[in-house]
């Protein structure tokens, strides 16, 4: 890439080490990039959405928010879910990158960090997206009038739920990945669906169970267990606790008696 293709192009430094930030912004101005920083996850996500940089580094380990949760959040927005995010960091294990890359990344660089290196990966990456012209804000695909950052919460928080249905992390730490705390985390799910995560894992248990029944032969064993459920008993009495009838009998029923109702509430890819 060169000077001429990278006038205009706006990259955001997230870095909470206020030296790192100043030699990270500083090298690449010089190198012909509009420049923009931030010094945490949650200032990151919020100054993201309002720049639309066309590449966002950051780091790790930051405090209150940091470089995976928020990279969840940015991925969770359809405003900011493109924008490639390369993590650079002295978090060098393999798990740690596995971790960031499953959140959203495209890339890792390692502290102490070359810039050479730094230069040559962010052309590469810039090369291989543009943003799109004059992006519009879009509003959250949830019911009601729900904050941006609501929203963002309550999708990231989805995905991970749905990941495993039968091992979901516990409130706190459902909370901590997404960069937030299990009060303001409830909140979001009240804004967005009207009930607690607690409320709402349990509903969407009991959904993917009506379906498994309906659309599988898998046994009532296996639909207990692939749910999270200690014992086929405990599974059948929350099943007819919510729908009036026993696994069994639903499956029975020639026609499926019930539909949904506020858990359609889609979750982005």
């Amino acid at each position: 890439m060169n000077a001429s293709d990278v006038q205009g192009r706006r990259i955001m430094v997230v870095d909470d080490n206020a030296d790192d930030r100043r030699l990270q912004t500083d090298y690449l101005r010089g190198q012909g990039y509009r420049l923009y920083a931030a010094v945490d996850g949650l200032d990151g996500v919020e100054k993201a959405r309002i720049v639309l940089p066309d590449l966002i580094l950051m780091d790790v380990h930051m405090p209150a928010c940091d470089g995976i949760a928020a990279c969840r959040l940015l991925k969770a927005d359809p405003l900011t879910a493109a924008i490639p995010l390369i993590f650079l960091t002295s978090a060098a294990r393999p798990d740690e990158r596995v971790l960031g890359l499953l959140a959203g990344a495209v890339d890792y660089i390692t502290k102490p960090f070359d810039f050479d290196e730094v230069r040559l990966r962010v052309s590469i990456h810039l090369q291989a997206w543009r943003q799109p012209e004059a992006p519009q804000p879009q509003a959250p695909a949830v019911a009601g009038q729900v904050s941006n950052l609501d929203a963002m919460v309550f999708r990231a928080a989805l995905r991970i739920l749905h990941e495993d249905l039968a091992q979901p992390p516990d409130l706190k730490s459902l909370a901590r990945a997404v960069g937030t705390n299990a009060r303001r985390l409830n909140e979001a799910f009240h804004q967005c669906v009207g009930a607690t995560v607690f409320d709402y894992l349990r509903e969407v248990r009991m959904e993917q169970a009506r379906k498994l029944l309906r659309e599988t032969t898998l046994s009532i064993q296996v639909v207990a267990s692939d749910l999270g459920y200690e014992n086929p008993a405990n599974f059948a009495t929350a099943f007819k606790e919510r729908f009036g009838l026993s696994p069994r009998q639903y499956r029975q029923a020639p026609s499926d008696p019930f539909a949904k109702a506020w858990l359609d509430v889609p979750v982005a890819s």
